[in-house]
């Protein structure tokens, strides 16, 4: 009997505070995150919209394809281009990061 493969893609609980600053401005502020972890990328920080402040966040034009988690839209904030996107729709079993927000490394304290 073989061991299955470890997953590509697997989420996690994150419980530690994430805060996301951009030019001196809270874009958002939670300890609700999930951590998607993907083979061969960063973990990335999934926050609740709740947690973001979309008030402050622009929709882009910009929308890149994964095969698979699927479509992301972006968003960008003042003068800085698609800063965070999200998967409204995400394939198979990671649907629990549907409408949540996941910023560039670097912005994120």
């Amino acid at each position: 009997m073989t061991d299955a493969p470890e997953p590509r893609i697997t989420l996690h609980p994150h419980s530690s505070r994430v805060r996301v600053v951009i030019d001196g401005t809270l874009l958002a502020d939670t300890t609700h995150a999930i951590e998607l972890r993907e083979r061969g990328y960063p973990p990335r920080q999934y926050l609740p919209r709740d947690d973001v402040r979309m008030d402050l966040l622009t929709p882009s034009e910009t929308v890149t394809y994964c095969p698979f988690k699927g479509d992301a839209s972006y968003y960008s904030f003042g003068e800085h281009q698609d800063v965070a996107w999200s998967y409204e729709r995400p394939k198979g079993e990671i649907g629990e990061i549907g409408g949540r927000l996941v910023f560039y490394q670097g912005v994120s304290e």
